[in-house]
């Protein structure tokens, strides 16, 4: 059965009505490709910075630059608290699982505001649960968390609100 173009596009269009902003095109270089998602849930919360000696970061010269320490979340499904997110990084459920985070890969935020796109590789898991068979996580759809402004004294924090996806994957998709 033949159908026109029209038709065609509006098939797709609902598609990705539908698939709502959990379901954004993955850059290739976050991309896990044989994988299959386990649960997406939504991120509201902060990056914490902290105010510190940058020597690395500012080529040795010891001058104050702002430091991630770490981030502060609530883990949202439909609307309802399920976790959290925090140091480590760490992604813990409501139902005792946990699953600790490397960065293995990035891609940069939509806007320079917004901190990057990330690929993290499981290097701890806790619990039986939804996360316990964790491999990978994405943090998609980021918006709002960098923070540029002046740090000009030592041991100080700084909260930069921001929302993020994140995709918990496992082996075999």
């Amino acid at each position: 059965m033949r159908y026109p173009g029209n038709y065609r596009i509006w098939i797709a269009t609902a598609l990705a009505v539908a698939a709502g902003p959990a379901m954004a095109q993955v850059p290739p270089a976050i991309a896990a490709v044989g994988e299959a998602t386990v649960v997406t849930l939504h991120a509201e919360g902060v990056q914490v910075y902290e105010c510190k000696t940058g020597s690395e970061k500012t080529g040795g010269d010891h001058k104050l630059v702002w430091t991630l320490r770490e981030p502060i979340a609530t883990l949202l499904l439909d609307g309802k608290t399920v976790g959290r997110h925090f140091a480590g990084p760490t992604w813990q459920h409501v139902d005792g699982s946990s699953v600790v985070g490397k960065v293995v890969a990035n891609a940069p935020g939509k806007t320079p505001a917004d901190i990057p796109w990330l690929k993290l590789s499981a290097t701890a898991r806790k619990g039986q649960g939804m996360l316990s068979g964790v491999a990978t996580v994405q943090r998609i759809n980021t918006r709002g968390g960098v923070h540029a402004g002046p740090c000009d004294k030592a041991r100080t924090f700084h909260s930069e609100p921001y929302s993020a996806d994140y995709v918990f994957l496992q082996k075999g998709g």
